[in-house]
């Protein structure tokens, strides 16, 4: 391959990630609580960065408690435990009121809706069912890595004669457990950042804390969007 198809190639997945309108969101995210970071809630450019971003962001959300909803109606995964169903059933049920409700915060925060008081409640009860999502996450995460982490060490026993990493079985599970792993990492991230939001512990989790938390939430968001980069052909 030629330095011209090279770059055509990394072109053409860079194209194909920014088409994602999850990925522009995200990376707007990573802008916004960099500017959180950076402002410390004090007033200034950062932060009017921090607020314009989040009010723009909310418009990439519309409609998006539909992807939830369909999760949570949805038929789980064959051999799945009762406990991880009702955690992963509860995650959809959160996140999607959470979407639902920051429609009509959107709509306050713009002026179409007048109700402040109302905006400011429904902000607050949407926050907590993101937390909430977040915190069904993470133990559905811990619970699927456990799984993983059991399967893995059968297949050792089975393969003790024989390289695991050549095992295609075995590096599937690999790569899972390590997806997993990340997305546990970012669940526990994203219940920092909800109790800065709420500012249930403003002393411990402050605006600047929050903002770095939310920044590296955002950066293994954008890594997990990532498009798999396409196989090199074997002659």
């Amino acid at each position: 391959m030629s330095a011209l198809d090279a770059a055509r190639a990394e072109l053409a997945l860079a194209v194909l990630y920014l088409n994602k309108a999850e990925a522009r969101d995200k990376i707007c995210r990573a802008i916004q609580y960099g500017s959180k970071f950076l402002s410390n809630g004090e007033p200034g450019t950062a932060q009017n960065v921090d607020k314009s971003t989040s009010l723009a962001r909310k418009v990439f959300r519309l409609f998006k408690f539909i992807n939830d909803l369909h999760g949570l109606i949805s038929p789980p995964a064959p051999g799945t435990p009762l406990p991880l169903i009702l955690l992963g059933k509860s995650k959809n049920a959160l996140l999607s009121t959470f979407l639902f409700l920051d429609q009509f915060v959107w709509l306050g925060r713009t002026g179409i809706y007048k109700n402040k008081e109302r905006t400011e409640l429904l902000g607050r009860i949407s926050l907590f069912c993101w937390m909430g999502s977040s915190i069904c996450t993470t133990l559905v995460e811990i619970g699927e890595i456990g799984r993983l982490s059991a399967s893995m060490k059968k297949l050792e026993k089975e393969l003790k004669n024989s390289d695991k990493y050549k095992n295609e079985q075995y590096r599937i599970k690999l790569q899972k457990s390590n997806e997993r792993s990340l997305a546990l990492i970012k669940a526990g991230i994203d219940i920092v950042v909800a109790v800065g939001l709420l500012q249930l512990a403003p002393k411990k989790v402050t605006p600047r804390v929050t903002g770095a938390f939310g920044f590296v939430s955002s950066l293994i968001s954008c890594y997990q969007l990532l498009p798999a980069p396409p196989k090199a052909k074997t002659s």
